[in-house]
């Protein structure tokens, strides 16, 4: 880990209530995390929802600098989510707040809590886009991450303004 901390990639989705309030409210909170900055922040996309229910979600990816641990963060972002309101009554509920951990430097976590990269971040546009927004360069496995983006083409995303 650098001296200043690890790059982290969050996503940020909301498909309940003022959306916008909620995802404003969240990055906040992700700055306000103990040893953590909020290096970077996307444009908001709205999206439909993708294997899950209720209506169009509003999405984001922020990128943090974190002295916090994986599992630390991971628990830091489910106290931000349970803090707007976040229930599970059933998988893929719809949600007042979801945040997850999408990479953390190069570490590759298989674990109960967690897995490290996101097991399907290069299955969903409205996660590949903000995230190539804020770092075009970024590597996802063993290539480009941008090169996932014709295969993500049929999925309904619309960029907003701030």
């Amino acid at each position: 880990m650098g001296s200043q901390g690890e790059e982290a990639f969050v996503s940020l989705g909301s498909n309940l209530g003022d959306r916008r309030a909620r995802l404003a409210s969240a990055f906040a909170a992700l700055s306000d995390l103990p040893g953590t900055k909020l290096e970077a922040r996307s444009s908001l996309y709205e999206s439909a929802p993708l294997e899950a229910g209720g209506g169009d979600y509003l999405n984001a990816v922020a990128r943090l600098r974190t002295s916090l641990a994986p599992l630390e963060l991971l628990h830091a972002l489910q106290a931000i989510e349970a803090e707007a309101g976040r229930l599970r009554p059933y998988p893929n509920a719809p949600r007042s707040l979801d945040l997850d951990l999408l990479l953390y430097g190069d570490a590759v976590v298989e674990g109960d809590e967690l897995t490290l990269p996101h097991p399907r971040l290069h299955e969903r546009a409205f996660v590949v886009v903000p995230l190539l927004e804020i770092a075009p360069n970024l590597r996802w496995g063993a290539g480009r991450l941008d090169v996932l983006l014709p295969q993500l083409a049929g999925q309904r995303l619309a960029k907003l303004d701030r």
